[in-house]
């Protein structure tokens, strides 16, 4: 199964864990990331990914972050068909980077996209071939 998690799924583990919603997203997150490295799991890459994190004014958070690109089973750069696509999913309410993200996740034949962004996963529900989830509800529906 091949997933892609967008940045804020990446940096969910940095936030303030009081909150039982992060702590547990933070919990899911981890063990999907320990499948990818066990092989159980495919991670997908973009270029949006690589840019964002780059952003990132952390640098113990923006080198976490991108030491995952090593497991990475695929990778896409921007693309005229990605970015067209991206344009469509904006259309229908999703934001720019959001959009970007889902539209490498559908280039890449993903199964799931894994976000921590309820506005993302409302505005991406049936608009596209993959499952937009957090990664506790991906856990319950793809792991168990």
């Amino acid at each position: 199964m091949k997933i892609y998690l967008d940045n804020c799924c990446f940096n969910r583990p940095f936030d303030d864990q009081k909150q039982l919603r992060i702590k547990l997203e933070t919990e899911a997150k981890l063990d999907i990331q320990e499948k990818i490295v066990q092989g159980k799991l495919e991670l997908a890459w973009s270029f949006i990914l690589d840019f964002e994190n780059e952003a990132n004014p952390f640098e113990q958070r923006r080198l976490a972050i991108k030491d995952w690109k090593v497991h990475a089973f695929v990778y896409t750069g921007s693309t005229k068909k990605i970015l067209g696509t991206a344009e469509r999913f904006e259309r229908m309410g999703i934001r720019g980077k959001d959009a970007l993200h889902l539209a490498c996740a559908v280039a890449m034949k993903c199964d799931y996209l894994l976000t921590t962004d309820d506005h993302l996963v409302k505005k991406a529900s049936g608009a596209t071939e993959i499952k937009v989830t957090d990664p506790v509800s991906f856990i319950r529906e793809a792991i168990e």
